[in-house]
């Protein structure tokens, strides 16, 4: 018998079933995925219904980005949007104060007015997206995003079902979701030898839909050991993060990843699927026992992203160095979940 979390690749789940009308075929769909997350929190799947016109249009569209002058793209500079929108330029992300991550990124949102209730009460996160004067970039890249966000309401929908919950559980925390789509970019460096792409870490939202176009992606299992995850054809990897870690008590495990190997030029877009921003989560009664929930205290789920944000964004670190902005109470430290956390615990170690 495996020990949970003691894996050396990742499965691949077909999750056709999903969309069947038949719910015994839904819940056999779920069942699978329940078991990956509990057993390593990372994931790939297949039979999604994401045509591969929309990622092959979504790499176009990151490359004509891209190949812009660094002037042109730091136009829409991130530090200079209200909602945390735009664009990441190389070194802006910090996970590991003493290595640079070799990536250079683009975030978009759930694009909302400035006369929004959530925009005009000032809550974090939320606002308009920023948009280069790039032809067709804003229409083809909400329109993956719209898609893919989809794709993350049918997975609720299988996590529900396999945690024993209604199907349309979790539907009632996403109204306004700040899920996030970033498109990566880890340039071409022919000196690089196994060099960082991007730190250790969990996922700070419920879970993220990823595909990339090189390998490099690598998921840490329960012996500290680093599994590869390379793309495979017409899959997405799915991954557990840690708003559903404190939903499921621990049940599902939101697993600590990294990038590396990045010699050769890679993109990947990753959209982090999360819920709405005022979202108490807190263990699922079926799960709260005392023990899990001394484990996994309540935590709103927005502030939790929000200082988890804060924490690794170099323009939002010298707001909180001045006193500009401060974390919200209780904030945890980055690498408080997932795999490298508990392995940090049994060693007596703090989160880094």
């Amino acid at each position: 018998m495996s020990i949970r979390g003691d894996f050396d690749h990742l499965p691949v789940i077909d999750i056709s079933g999903m969309y069947s009308e038949n719910l015994s075929i839904k819940k056999k769909a779920a069942e699978q995925l329940g078991d990956a997350a509990r057993q390593s929190g990372f994931f790939y799947i297949t039979g999604h219904r994401i045509e591969s016109s929309l990622r092959l249009a979504l790499i176009n569209q990151a490359k004509s980005f891209y190949a812009q002058p660094l002037t042109e793209k730091m136009q829409n500079y991130i530090g200079n949007s209200i909602a945390h929108r735009g664009y990441v330029p190389e070194g802006e992300e910090i996970y590991d104060p003493d290595i640079k991550d070799k990536k250079e990124a683009f975030d978009i949102g759930l694009d909302l007015a400035l006369d929004d209730d959530e925009v005009l009460a000032g809550t974090p996160m939320h606002g308009p997206n920023v948009w280069p004067n790039l032809e067709s970039f804003k229409e083809e890249v909400s329109y993956y995003y719209a898609e893919v966000m989809a794709l993350g309401r049918i997975l609720f929908h299988a996590f529900a079902l396999a945690l024993d919950l209604p199907e349309d559980y979790f539907d009632t925390f996403l109204k306004k979701p700040t899920s996030q789509l970033r498109l990566i970019h880890y340039p071409y460096d022919p000196a690089c030898k196994d060099g960082r792409g991007i730190g250790a870490h969990t996922d700070y939202e419920c879970f993220t839909i990823l595909f990339s176009t090189a390998p490099g992606l690598e998921v840490m299992n329960a012996k500290g050991e680093w599994i590869d995850a390379p793309p495979i054809k017409d899959a997405f990897i799915v991954n557990i993060g840690d708003m559903l870690e404190i939903w499921t008590g621990g049940a599902f495990v939101a697993t600590t990843h990294r990038v590396r190997k990045v010699s050769e030029e890679r993109y990947a877009f990753p959209l982090f699927i999360a819920c709405d921003y005022h979202t108490k989560v807190a263990p699922l009664a079926p799960l709260a026992s005392d023990q899990v929930c001394q484990q996994y205290p309540a935590i709103d789920a927005g502030a939790h992203l929000y200082a988890q944000t804060a924490q690794t964004f170099n323009y939002l670190m010298q707001q909180l160095a001045i006193g500009k902005l401060a974390l919200p109470k209780g904030s945890k430290p980055v690498a408080s979940f997932g795999q490298e956390a508990k392995l940090n615990k049994a060693l007596n170690k703090s989160p880094s």
